[in-house]
């Protein structure tokens, strides 16, 4: 598994809860490793084991752990690029939901190997959509989740998002776009992006 889903979930720990409670969590673990490099390949099956200490180590659901990391990712200033990769999927909430199919392709673009789970997004009702997540990490389906809401937020869209388990091997997710303008679009320009880069 890439290095960088696993180092995201240790800048998110670190940050959100202190450095020592991700030290805490992996000796809980009993894994050979404290601290992860982003472009490594690891044994995939560390991530579970990793989520399952942090969890009890926080007293948290994993999936609650899952969701608020998803949140991290666009809210956070040192993972701006994610919120741009996100905002170049449409100039809507509602585009962006659409175009979620590529984004295991865009990602890949963006980090080479980085493998995500197989996305697909239906519509069945104007303003309803269905998400069908499937393959590894699991539990992608609640990052994702978590990852949507902040960007509602971003675009200023009030959206219900609920995580309805798994069925037939892949997580779904449902998402009901209440107010496309509920509250002031953050705002999203090529310049911003080019800006960032220069930077």
């Amino acid at each position: 598994m890439h290095g960088l889903i696993f180092r995201t979930l240790e800048a998110f720990i670190s940050d959100a809860f202190g450095p020592d409670r991700w030290a805490q969590a992996v000796a809980f673990s009993d894994l050979p490793i404290t601290s992860f490099e982003a472009m490594l390949q690891y044994d995939a099956a560390y991530f579970p084991i990793l989520l399952t200490a942090c969890a009890q180590n926080l007293d948290r659901a994993p999936s609650v752990i899952l969701e608020d990391l998803g949140a991290y990712l666009i809210t956070h200033q040192n993972h701006a690029s994610v919120r741009r990769l996100m905002r170049f999927g449409g100039d809507t909430f509602s585009e962006l939901l659409h175009s979620l199919d590529d984004l295991p392709g865009r990602t890949r673009l963006a980090v080479s190997g980085l493998e995500l789970p197989h996305v697909h997004v239906r519509e069945p009702i104007p303003r309803n959509f269905t998400i069908h997540c499937t393959g590894t990490p699991t539990g992608f389906g609640h990052v994702l989740v978590g990852l949507l809401r902040a960007m509602a937020d971003d675009y200023g869209t009030l959206a219900v998002l609920d995580h309805r388990g798994v069925r037939d091997g892949a997580e779904i997710i449902e998402v009901q776009v209440i107010e496309t303008a509920f509250a002031d679009d953050r705002g999203f320009s090529l310049a911003e992006t080019e800006a960032a880069h220069l930077g």
